[in-house]
């Protein structure tokens, strides 16, 4: 049987097969053996051990669209990220952390900013500016106030989007209330994964729609982009591109090039001192990376 891996617990894949509910698989050896690990989001196929206890086995993982190390899931649509307005006030650089990561997948970012409610318009207002220029979608919400909630759930409709974000910012907030009208197809994993209430945060397939899915990922701290050389670092920051070409450079990186095009940009106010200090910071951590 095929199925969706809903969630993943201490060796445990909770599997839904469309009109035949929830299996709770353990994966072959072999998958050990090659180095591969199932993810929330893996299309599988399955064994069936056990009709009556839903009990299986992972036979083969089908192959992925995409996968992300961090959150751990595959095959995504779109990445909603979440940040908080204020309290605690946004992290720029851990979030273009985030969005090099998800532009080094080709995975489209919804920047979604929670807690409209006790922000000022400037406040708002400052976060446009450095994001949409760049070319992404800004939401402003209130979990707390349900807020601004359809103009998520219509961004989210026909697609599977990871949510992710740090933690304290209302993204389990956010998720509950998207959650409001779900008739949980997935309801029957509850009972299943008892064992899982008290183990580590794990990333979570929710059923939003027939053709809608959301991933809830635990929330991060910290995150690293080391997986690809600083040469190639200015290809995910999108407001960059219009300016390749222009420098008198090829291959400008635009950190230290006299006539540079982005740099240029950045003095005339078209591109946000914010993101391209962030730029630097990143492009200097993968310098001192490629010398050790």
């Amino acid at each position: 049987m095929q199925g969706k891996i809903v969630k993943g617990i201490a060796g445990f894949y909770y599997v839904h097969v469309v009109e035949f509910g929830i299996y709770e698989c353990k994966a072959k050896g072999i998958f050990r053996k090659k180095g591969t690990k199932p993810l929330v989001g893996d299309n599988v196929e399955i064994d069936i051990l056990d009709e009556e206890t839903k009990l299986g086995n992972i036979r083969e993982i089908l192959p992925r669209k995409n996968e992300l190390i961090r959150p751990a899931v595959a095959n995504v649509d779109q990445a909603l990220v979440v940040f908080a307005v204020k309290k605690p006030a946004p992290h720029f650089n851990l979030l273009d952390r985030f969005l090099v990561m998800m532009e080094s997948k080709d995975i489209p970012v919804v920047l979604c900013f929670n807690k409209q409610d006790v922000a000022s318009l400037e406040e708002m207002q400052e976060i446009r500016e450095i994001y949409e220029p760049s070319g992404y979608r800004v939401a402003f919400i209130s979990a707390r106030m349900e807020e601004n909630i359809d103009e998520i759930r219509e961004l989210l409709e026909g697609k599977t989007t990871t949510v992710a974000g740090p933690s304290g910012v209302g993204k389990s907030s956010l998720i509950n209330c998207l959650q409001q009208e779900i008739q949980m197809e997935t309801g029957a994993i509850s009972q299943k994964i008892d064992r899982g209430k008290h183990t580590t945060r794990h990333s979570e397939l929710i059923t939003v729609d027939e053709n809608t899915y959301i991933m809830d990922t635990p929330g991060f701290s910290s995150l690293y982009t080391n997986d690809f050389e600083k040469e190639e670092l200015k290809q995910y920051f999108p407001e960059f591109e219009p300016y390749e070409g222009q420098c008198r450079f090829n291959g400008c990186d635009h950190v230290h090039e006299p006539d540079c095009a982005v740099k240029r940009a950045l003095e005339e106010g078209k591109i946000s001192q914010v993101r391209y200090q962030n730029y630097l910071e990143l492009y200097k951590e993968l310098k001192e990376k490629r010398r050790y």
